[in-house]
C-alpha cells in the first residue's frame, strides 16, 4: 500500500495544435514529474481530459506512459464510468502488466442510489486484478460516496483506498477515525493535503504537481514548515487551475514552463488573455 504514499500526479494529455496527442511532450512531461520526485504516476483521469478522447487514443496513451515509465514508479490507470459493463469489458480487455491499481471514479449523470454505488464498486473490484482505488468528486458526479457507503467498500480485499475530493473534511474526518488500518485515504485536492494528512491522509493524487513536482516532494514529505510554506506557496496560484475548467490553466502554466503547448479539446477552450497575465503573475510569484 505505501506505493500510493505521497504524491501522486495526475498527468495532462498533451495535444498537437491540430488536436492529436503529442506523444514527444507527454514522454518530457513524466521525465520532468519522476526527476522531480513524484511518487507515482496517475494517467487518464479527468485532467487528462480523459472524456474526450478516443478507444484508441486512450490505448496508446496507456501504453506509452506504461513504456516511458519503464517501472520507475506505480502507475495508476484511470479507469471509470456511468457504464459498469462497459468497465468490465474494459477489464478483460486490458493488458495489466506495467499497470499498478486502478482510479475509479463513481458513476456520474445516473445519480445512482448509495446502493448502486456499491454494487456497481463491488463488481469492478471483483473482476479487476489489481487493486482498486475509490474517486469521490461530487462537483463532477453529482453524487457523494456516504462515509457510510467508503466504509462498507473498504472491507472489499481488493479496494485499498479512496480519492477523496469532496473537499468537506468532516467527511474525511469521519472516514479516517472508522476507516481499516490499511485503507488509504488520498486527497483529492492540493490544498487539502496537509490538514488530510493530520487526520490521517496518506499524501495527494495532485494536478499542479504537474508542473511543481519538486514543490509537492516538500509539500508530502518535508518538515512541518516545509510543509506550511509549499502549501501556502500555491495559494494564488491554484484557484487559477480550475477557473476556466480543468486542465485549461494547467496547460497554459505547462506551457509557460516549456513542458507542452496548451492546445485542450472541445468543449473546453484555451485560457483567456485575463487569465494567462494572472497565471503569469502567479507562477513568477513562486
Amino acid at each position: 500500500m505505501k506505493n500510493f504514499y505521497g504524491t501522486g500526479v495526475a498527468l495532462i494529455t498533451p495535444f498537437l495544435e491540430d488536436e492529436n496527442v503529442d506523444f514527444q511532450a507527454f514522454a518530457k512531461l513524466i521525465e520532468h514529474c519522476i526527476e522531480g520526485g513524484v511518487d507515482y504516476l496517475v494517467v487518464l483521469g479527468t485532467t487528462g481530459e480523459v472524456a474526450t478522447l478516443s478507444k484508441e487514443e486512450k490505448k496508446q496513451v496507456l501504453q506509452e506512459a506504461i513504456s516511458i515509465n519503464k517501472g520507475r514508479v506505480p502507475l495508476v490507470y484511470g479507469l471509470g464510468g456511468n457504464n459498469t459493463q462497459a468497465i468490465l469489458d474494459e477489464i478483460s480487455l486490458t493488458d495489466f502488466e506495467g499497470i499498478d491499481a486502478i482510479l475509479s471514479v463513481s458513476p456520474y449523470y445516473n445519480k445512482p442510489s448509495q446502493s448502486g454505488i456499491i454494487a456497481h464498486y463491488q463488481v469492478i473490484a471483483d473482476a479487476c486484478p489489481v487493486p482498486v482505488i475509490l474517486y469521490n468528486v461530487p462537483g463532477r458526479t453529482s453524487s457523494n460516496l456516504s462515509v457510510k457507503t467508503t466504509l462498507t467498500l473498504a472491507n472489499h480485499p481488493n479496494i485499498i483506498g479512496i480519492k477523496e475530493a469532496s473537499g468537506d473534511l468532516t467527511q474525511c474526518m469521519e472516514i479516517a477515525a472508522r476507516k481499516p488500518n490499511d485503507f488509504l485515504l488520498i486527497s483529492g485536492d492540493d490544498m487539502l493535503t496537509v490538514p488530510m494528512e493530520s487526520i490521517g491522509g496518506v499524501g495527494v493524487i495532485s494536478v499542479l504537481a504537474n508542473a511543481y513536482p519538486e514543490i509537492f516532494k516538500k509539500l508530502t514529505k518535508g518538515t512541518p514548515q516545509e510543509k506550511k510554506t509549499a502549501t501556502l506557496s500555491l495559494l494564488e496560484i491554484n484557484p487559477l487551475m480550475y477557473a476556466e475548467g480543468n486542465p485549461v490553466g494547467l496547460k497554459f502554466l505547462l506551457k509557460e514552463i516549456g513542458i507542452c503547448g496548451d492546445q485542450v479539446r472541445l468543449p473546453l477552450v484555451k485560457a483567456s488573455a485575463e487569465l494567462q497575465q494572472m497565471i503569469k503573475k502567479a507562477h513568477q510569484a513562486i
